[in-house]
């Protein structure tokens, strides 16, 4: 098999797989199924989940445990008697019991207070935690998103590429025929078309990778083609954010909550110096008469009160041990949620240098490919009148190849840089 047949094997290979696909997306759906399926998404709702009831519970605290219980039992048959030496038959009788409890505890050394207020500060870093999680998955759906489209149009520069690449072939030997041309203009003309068919094989390959990546983040088993939107998002304007992104951002609202959180536990292990006063009540009865419900009111009443008062006055340091525990988590906790205030303010300067510094890229960019495109057309020109020589054409010729890889690589920077400064942010921009 020769080399080209192996060529047009490898690019219909390359090219299948985006002719079986058929799942197209835009920008907002592919985001929407990303939010639906990502592990990470999933797991931060149902941290969420997890902290509602644990609040829940700790306001539960405050009231009653009350159980209730009920049993039947029916006795009789035979049995012998060892003092008359007879076998005594005993009529079959039933019993009934049911009782009601009831405790609770009228103090805890503030146990259940701290309690709460930790609860309500998990329950603030869990809704802190979905809000920046929904955005780093967001930002890592657009970068795939992105890449699809940056690799799609860096395959139709790499088209654009072996076209004009094949146009100088034919030329230098139309020139070569004409004897106006060496055979080196004609044999640098073929490297030059095949390093172009090259770099779209490579191309190719990178969009089938980048298809895949998307599919993958949106939860399809397959490639997904990125259906591109022609309007470029303004930029934003970015006076503004910083006075307000260090108090409101998500990841600083989520350490805020968990330094709260953890210095609520303090209070929870002091609780344990405190005594514990407790009251409860039961109430029993029991007949052998088919109950009547509710509570057996036929039955004879059997009740209780109990108060009861317990005090820990000595366990071997562990409430000591338990209390540095706690101030250490605190102390911890409060360090991560000021070091996160400072990476979140480093990472708004970086993101905003970043997002200005693309705009200022895609117009020089756009500059370069009108000057790289006059810059060739001026080249062929006078290489067919023999006025310049195959190394300047081929020269213009790449520079203008990377002229219009460098467009697009701008406008993806540009993309990726706005949707960072969302994702630090936590809003749409």
């Amino acid at each position: 098999m020769g080399r080209g047949a192996v060529g047009i094997l490898l690019v219909t290979l390359l090219a299948a797989p985006a002719a079986a696909q058929r799942v197209e997306v835009t920008l907002q759906e592919a985001v929407r199924r990303a939010l639906d399926v990502q592990p990470a998404m999933v797991q931060a709702r149902g941290d969420q989940r997890n902290a509602d009831w644990s609040m829940r519970a700790s306001l539960g605290s405050y009231l009653p445990t009350i159980s209730t219980n009920g049993s039947s039992q029916r006795n009789g048959g035979t049995r012998f008697n060892s003092n008359t030496g007879q076998v005594v038959t005993a009529p079959a009788s039933t019993s009934f019991n049911g009782g009601l409890s009831a405790s609770i505890e009228l103090f805890d050394g503030f146990r259940r207070l701290a309690d709460s207020r930790s609860s309500h500060a998990t329950q603030n870093a869990a809704e802190a935690g979905v809000t920046n999680q929904r955005f780093q998955v967001t930002l890592q759906t657009k970068q795939a998103f992105y890449n699809a489209l940056a690799t799609s149009d860096l395959v139709r520069v790499a088209e654009s590429q072996v076209t004009r690449a094949q146009q100088q072939l034919r030329i230098s030997i139309d020139k070569l025929h004409a004897g106006s041309a060496t055979r080196s203009d004609s044999l640098r003309s073929l490297v030059d078309y095949g390093n172009a068919r090259i770099a779209l094989l490579q191309a190719q390959a990178n969009l089938a990778t980048a298809q895949a990546n998307l599919g993958r983040q949106i939860g399809v088993d397959g490639p997904v083609r990125a259906v591109p939107d022609s309007v470029l998002p303004p930029l934003p304007d970015t006076s503004a954010l910083r006075q307000s992104v260090i108090r409101n951002a998500p990841q600083v609202q989520q350490a805020d909550a968990q330094a709260r959180a953890a210095g609520a536990q303090v209070g929870v292990s002091r609780a344990q110096y405190w005594p514990s006063l407790t009251v409860s009540y039961s109430n029993n009865r029991q007949g052998v008469g088919s109950p009547s419900f509710p509570l057996f009111s036929g039955y004879p009443e059997t009740f209780s009160w109990r108060f009861g008062l317990s005090w820990t006055l000595f366990n071997g340091f562990t409430r000591e041990a338990n209390q540095v525990n706690a101030s250490v988590n605190r102390d911890v906790a409060e360090a991560r949620a000021a070091d996160t205030r400072r990476q979140v303010n480093a990472l708004i300067t970086q993101e905003l240098a970043a997002l200005s510094t693309a705009v200022e890229q895609i117009n020089i960019a756009r500059d370069n490919l009108a000057a790289a495109t006059e810059d060739l057309r001026v080249q062929n020109e006078r290489y067919r009148v023999g006025a310049a020589t195959i190394l300047d054409l081929l020269t213009s010729q790449a520079a203008l190849t990377q002229a219009e890889v460098n467009v697009v690589q701008t406008r993806f920077n540009y993309l990726i840089a706005r949707a960072q400064v969302e994702a630090v942010l936590g809003r749409t921009l």
